[in-house]
């Protein structure tokens, strides 16, 4: 899209430096914003953010980085934060049987994924209250409506975020805040392909039969989301056209939730 309708706005996104935060942080830059490219990888964020300067000398958006542990919760307790548009995006994955996963694992994925987006949210929210407009776009998944075995940490934290994004809509309305989940099903990113040793051995399967036999098993299209498609979403949302979308939850998952 060539429209600059989100130039002069200031846009956080956190896990910026790959996959669904860097296609967003790329959809933002590409429409006019200014970027904040969050992400413990100060290295990886540097070179984003280099890309995304290069980006967008055409449509005059630009970029800096803020490298940030999110899962460092405390840290965040006294934070303030400006920024238009906030993408809570920064998540890991773990998967084993409940009665093997690690306890301290479980709540690092609690404090990354529900503690860190709720600390963010309730940063930026001062300074959107009073222009009175903003957008909180939160990345969940098609694990925030629905289960899978194995992955008791990650299924949990999403259905939390998807909870989180609808009490933000209610209070934030009044506002000019908008707030919202895009829930895709596997996104074509590293997150993933780190996933599939791990699957092959719960499941019994080669590596190479994962895709077809465990990620897409659901879904009535047999691809992978692409992180550009979700990051399209994203734009929209951002946009003055989605003003009055808020409190929704967004599949992007071939069909999987409406079995």
């Amino acid at each position: 899209m060539s429209t600059r309708d989100l130039a002069g706005k200031r846009a956080v996104v956190t896990g910026g430096a790959s996959g669904i935060g860097r296609a967003c942080a790329m959809e933002f830059v590409r429409r006019g914003a200014h970027v904040v490219v969050a992400d413990l990888n100060g290295g990886a964020a540097e070179q984003a953010a280099a890309e995304l300067g290069r980006l967008g000398e055409e449509s005059g958006g630009t970029a800096e980085t803020w490298r940030v542990d999110l899962s460092d919760t405390a840290e965040l307790d006294g934070l303030t934060l400006e920024a238009d548009i906030l993408v809570n995006n920064a998540g890991i994955q773990r998967v084993a049987p409940i009665e093997e996963f690690d306890p301290e694992m479980f709540r690092l994925i609690q404090r990354l994924m529900v503690e860190a987006p709720f600390l963010l949210i309730r940063a930026v929210l001062p300074g959107m209250y009073s222009r009175g407009w903003g957008r909180i776009i939160n990345l969940s998944s098609v694990h925030g409506l629905r289960a899978s075995a194995f992955k008791s940490a990650y299924v949990t934290a999403k259905h939390a975020l998807e909870g989180l994004s609808k009490v933000t809509a209610l209070e934030g309305g009044p506002h000019g805040v908008t707030s919202n989940c895009i829930s895709p099903a596997y996104v074509r990113t590293a997150l993933v392909e780190k996933q599939i040793v791990d699957q092959a051995k719960l499941h019994g399967i080669p590596e190479s039969e994962v895709v077809e036999q465990v990620m897409l098993t659901e879904s009535a299209i047999k691809r992978l989301v692409e992180p550009e498609e979700v990051a399209s979403l994203a734009g929209w949302l951002a946009s003055d056209a989605a003003a009055m979308v808020t409190g929704a939850s967004y599949t992007m998952d071939g069909g999987w939730t409406a079995r």
